[in-house]
Order: structure tokens, then sequence, then C-alpha cells
């Protein structure tokens, strides 16, 4: 799908914030597909966690307030500091849950990294807006009951998403978007700097 893009004339070299879930697959595609992607990629950072959690032996209601509250602090440091004491504290009796929360925790931490305002961070730290669209997709897909050809299923799917579309809206904090665009740019040079002293 992003190889598509790029033939499409999808430039891969500009400064981009990429909002993805879980999936390693799609976080390894940007990751190969376009220049500096994984300083410039946001995960949500809950749901993995509390997945790797027993159903019994731990409070996943305590766990979740206070990765919550970690996520909530406004300095990155401050909420690296503590997403990795909820890890350490984990660690022993809880192994998964605790690797789960370091894997890509500094990804999950980019809009702080980036010092975004409140709303917008806010819609950017979720995939709610994605999940909106899928799930809107998903319910124009199902009515067909079968497919003859791969390309009648991407024009379904098309269609899905332009019905979708009617229901958009803007997002939180839109304003605050060239706050985004500056962050991104300035990363970008900090980053290339970084790479000419190390080379």
């Amino acid at each position: 799908m992003l190889a598509d893009l790029i033939d499409w004339g999808l430039e891969t070299k500009e400064s981009r914030l990429y909002t993805l879930d879980w999936s390693k697959i799609l976080t390894k595609a940007v990751r190969r597909h376009f220049q500096r992607k994984d300083r410039h990629t946001a995960l949500p950072g809950t749901q993995e966690t509390k997945r790797a959690l027993p159903t019994t032996g731990i409070k996943k209601e305590d766990i979740d307030l206070r990765m919550s509250s970690a996520y909530r602090e406004y300095e990155y440091k401050e909420a690296l500091t503590r997403l990795g004491h909820i890890a350490k504290h984990l660690e022993h009796r809880y192994p998964a849950a605790a690797a789960s929360l370091r894997e890509g925790l500094d990804e999950t931490l980019t809009v702080h990294r980036l010092g975004l305002p409140g709303l917008l961070r806010q819609s950017l730290s979720s995939t709610n807006a994605i999940e909106s669209a899928n799930s809107v997709c998903a319910g124009i897909i199902r009515r067909v009951t079968s497919f003859r050809t791969g390309e009648v299923a991407l024009r379904q799917a098309a269609a899905g998403f332009i019905e979708a579309e009617r229901g958009f809206i803007r997002i939180k904090g839109y304003r605050e978007i060239p706050v985004l665009i500056n962050a991104l740019i300035k990363l970008t040079d900090i980053e290339d700097k970084d790479s000419v002293l190390t080379a």
C-alpha cells in the first residue's frame, strides 16, 4: 500500500507525523519507506500493555490509571521517567507487560517530544479518528456478500471511505497544526545536524 502511494507521487522525504496502532508490520513498512520515520511516529501507549497483564492477581485499573496519568504529563522526560517506573514495577511478576510497555516507548511519547499543545496532542495520541473511518468502511463492505475480484474489493473499500469522509470533522486542536509542522521541521533539522556530527 505504501509503495503504491509512493509510486503515485507521495513525497518520502517530507517531515510528517505518522499515527499508527501497534501493528508491527505497518510500523516496519513506514520505517522502510520513509526517512526519519521512527522519530516521527506516534503510537497509542496503553492497550497492548493491558492485554499482556493476567486477568487475576493485579488491578488492571490501577495500572491503567498510572499509565494514563504518566501520559498526561506535559514534559517528555517526566512522562518517560514515570512510565519507566511502571515498567520496573511490572517486570518481576509480569515481564511480558513490562516488555510491551517498553517496546516503542519513545514512539508513544512522540507528541510529548514535539511539545504539542493539549488538544492537538490529545487528538494525535489516539487512533480514534482512523478507527471511526474504518468502522464506517467495514459497515459498507459487510453489505457485499462476495467479491468477484480483488479490484472489486478495493472499489468497495474506496466507496466505504468516501462514505466515511462525509462524517469527517476537524480534529480537536486543528488551529495548532502549524505548531506541529514547525516542531517536525525543527526536529528534522536537529537530527540532520546530529547525523553530520556523528558521521
